[in-house]
C-alpha cells in the first residue's frame, strides 16, 4: 500500500492484537502495563494513519488539479499549489519518521552534557547547550526533567536531562559527540576569541520489553548530600545517589528527588540505558559494522562547530550541513541537523566525525 516504505499489513495486525488485549478483563488492574500497551497502540497507529491521510490528500489533489485544468481559474491554480506544498511537506516529515525504525528509536532519552576543555568558558558552553536541547524539546512539546546537575563557575560542569515523547531517542541519537564553540569571550576583559568544548551523550530510556541485566555484585552504590537547588530536605539529607558499574566503569548519579528511593530508581534506569548503549556499541564493533572510537573533549574531535565570530555559522562536520542562523539553532532549531544525519545514515554515506582542519570552521 505504501510502496515498500514499511509493512502496513504487519502493523495493522500488531495493532489488532494489542487492541484485543485491552478488551481482556482486568486489563487496567496493572495500570503501568496497560499504559505501555496503549502507548504502543498509539505509536503503531502513528506509523500508518498519517500515510493513509496523505494518500487521501493526494486523491483530493488529483481531483483539484483536474478541476483547475478545466476551469483555468487563477484561484483554482493557487489552491492546487497550496495543496501540493502541504502534501510535499507532510511527505518529507513522514519520510524522516520512517527512518526511525531502530529497536529503541521510539523511546524517551537521557541526554547528558559535560563541559570539556576551556574552564569557565566550557562550563558556560555546557549551559548553553543544555538550554538549546531544552528549547528543542519545548518546540516539540516533549516533557523534560533534570535528573542530575553539577553547577560550576560560569555555568555547568555537567547536566543530565530526561526528555520524554515519541521518537525522542531516534531524533537525538545523532547528537552524541563533541560540540565546539568559537566566540568572543564574555569572560575575557580583552575581548579575545576563545574556543570551548562540551560533550553530549544520548541514551534511550528502556521499557520492560528490553532487558539489561545488572548484577548486584557488579554495582557500587554511594549516597551523599545533594548540592545546589532543592530546598532544605534535599540539601540536608543523604538523598543523592551514585551508581558505579564496576565491570565497565560507567557512573551515573541522581540528586533531584527528595527521596533516596526515587533517586535510586532513576539511577538504575540511567545505568541500564548506558549499558544498553555500551553493549550495542561492543556488538557493532565485533560485527565490524563500524568502529566507535572514543574522542577527547578537545579540538580535532568535534562533530559540530558553532561559530559566533568572526562570522556566524553552525556546521555539522559529519554531514557537512550548515546554517548561518546560529541564534535560531541555539533556540532549539535543530531538526534539519537531525534529519541530515538520519538521511546520511540511511544512505550509508561516509561521515567523518573528526572535524575540519580549518581553525575557523
Amino acid at each position: 500500500m505504501f510502496g515498500g516504505v514499511f509493512d502496513s499489513a504487519a502493523i495493522d495486525k500488531s495493532i489488532a492484537e494489542k487492541e484485543k488485549l485491552t478488551e481482556a478483563p482486568g486489563f487496567w488492574d496493572d495500570h503501568e502495563a496497560a499504559e505501555r500497551v496503549m502507548s504502543q497502540i498509539r505509536r503503531l497507529k502513528g506509523r500508518v494513519e498519517p500515510w493513509r491521510k496523505l494518500l487521501a490528500d493526494m486523491d483530493d489533489l488529483d481531483a483539484m488539479y483536474e478541476l483547475a485544468e478545466e476551469s483555468g481559474a487563477a484561484e483554482d491554480e493557487q489552491e492546487v499549489n497550496s495543496l501540493y506544498s502541504t502534501a510535499k511537506e507532510t511527505f518529507e516529515k513522514l519520510n524522516i519518521l520512517n527512518l526511525l525504525s531502530g529497536e529503541v528509536d521510539q523511546s524517551d532519552a537521557f541526554l547528558t552534557v559535560h563541559a570539556g576543555a576551556g574552564g569557565t568558558e566550557a562550563c558556560d558552553w555546557a549551559f548553553m547547550l543544555s538550554r538549546m536541547y531544552l528549547r528543542w524539546a519545548e518546540r516539540h512539546g516533549y516533557k523534560t526533567e533534570v535528573v542530575d546537575e553539577l553547577e560550576a563557575e560560569g555555568g555547568l560542569k555537567s547536566i543530565t536531562i530526561q526528555i520524554s515523547g515519541d521518537f525522542v531517542y531516534g531524533y537525538l541519537k545523532g547528537e552524541g559527540g563533541i560540540h565546539r564553540l568559537v566566540r568572543i569571550s564574555p569572560f575575557d576583559a580583552n575581548a579575545r576569541r576563545h574556543t570551548s568544548f562540551a560533550s553530549v551523550y544520548v541514551y534511550p530510556v528502556l521499557d520492560d520489553t528490553i532487558e539489561v541485566e545488572v548484577k548486584p555484585e557488579d554495582l557500587r552504590v554511594d549516597t551523599y548530600r545533594a548540592g545546589g537547588k532543592g530546598g532544605q530536605h534535599v540539601n540536608k539529607t543523604d538523598s543523592a545517589v551514585r551508581f558505579t558499574h564496576i565491570p565497565t566503569g560507567i557512573v551515573v548519579a541522581c540528586q533531584t528527588e527528595r527521596s533516596q528511593l526515587m533517586n535510586r530508581q532513576t539511577c538504575m534506569n540511567m545505568l541500564k540505558a548506558r549499558l544498553y548503549e555500551y553493549y550495542r556499541e561492543q556488538k557493532e564493533k565485533e560485527n565490524s559494522k563500524f568502529m566507535a572510537e572514543k574522542k577527547d573533549i578537545s579540538f580535532g574531535s568535534q562533530i559540530r562547530s558553532y561559530v559566533f565570530c568572526p562570522y556566524t555559522m553552525v556546521k555539522d562536520h559529519r554531514t557537512k550541513y550548515s546554517v548561518g542562523n546560529i541564534q535560531g539553532v541555539m533556540d532549539g532549531d535543530l531538526d534539519e541537523f537531525m534529519n541530515a544525519y538520519l538521511v546520511a545514515k540511511w544512505k550509508g554515506l561516509p561521515m567523518d566525525d573528526s572535524g575540519d582542519n580549518d581553525e575557523e570552521v
